[in-house]
């Protein structure tokens, strides 16, 4: 839920997988997107993932501290997206937004999203890979809707990382069934079906654009992983 807020004349002056990817097991367990772990083992098996988690939370808290998370002048102060007339956001801003969420809503929405459907993938990719992988998606995310936007706007959220992360799956769904479970693909396919109709649906204050952004990008990105790691064994 990459939130959008529209405020005009705001300013006068956001290891494993491949042809036989190197994944840790051959298999990944069935019903994947079910968490069974105790918090121990989910910051030890997934450290990237809770790291992330960690930082949002720590973001919003430091947000509330310094104003508000739902304040627009707060959330810029501490590198949200935005697009006003002839002004364009510093590039470091669409790494930033990622990370940023307009209030506690829209932070667990995101981390409950994270904790569950992104640890798997953390897994299949390494850690190195799946961080590189994920703050992509969400700046290709950042990219789109800064590109798409014929509006003032301010944009924060992991929506279009998340996104990417939905991507990943999609794309293994697609061209290595072998790897997912047929519970876990039915999920998928709800879970972005819904996601673009919610988006759809709450357009005046939901990122469309960053959405499609994140979600085309981190299944080209996955593509590309693909391919390297092809290559490499050749």
């Amino acid at each position: 839920m990459f939130v959008r807020f529209v405020f005009p004349g705001l300013f006068r002056y956001n290891g494993v997988i491949g042809a036989k990817i190197s994944l840790r097991d051959r298999r990944m367990e069935d019903r994947m997107f079910v968490r069974r772990e105790s918090l121990k083992q989910y910051v030890a098996w997934y450290p990237v993932t809770s790291l992330l988690i960690a930082v949002n939370v720590i973001l919003v808290l430091l947000m509330e501290i310094a104003g508000s998370p739902n304040n627009s002048l707060t959330l810029l102060r501490f590198g949200a997206m935005f697009s006003v007339g002839e002004v364009e956001p510093e590039w470091w801003r669409y790494v930033t937004a990622i990370f940023l969420h307009a209030g506690w809503e829209h932070l667990l929405f995101n981390c409950f999203a994270l904790y569950v459907f992104a640890a798997p993938l953390e897994r299949m990719l390494g850690h190195v890979r799946y961080l590189a992988y994920y703050v992509l998606s969400g700046v290709i995310g950042n990219l789109v809707s800064n590109l798409l936007h014929f509006n003032d706007y301010i944009g924060v959220g992991a929506s279009g990382a998340i996104y990417g992360v939905y991507a990943a799956y999609v794309f293994i769904a697609l061209f290595r069934k072998d790897l997912l479970d047929e519970s876990s693909r039915k999920i998928i396919k709800i879970i972005v079906i819904v996601g673009f109709v919610h988006s759809l649906v709450m357009f005046w204050r939901i990122d469309l654009w960053a959405h499609l952004g994140g979600f085309v990008g981190g299944f080209a990105l996955m593509a590309l992983i693909v391919l390297s790691i092809r290559a490499r064994r050749r």
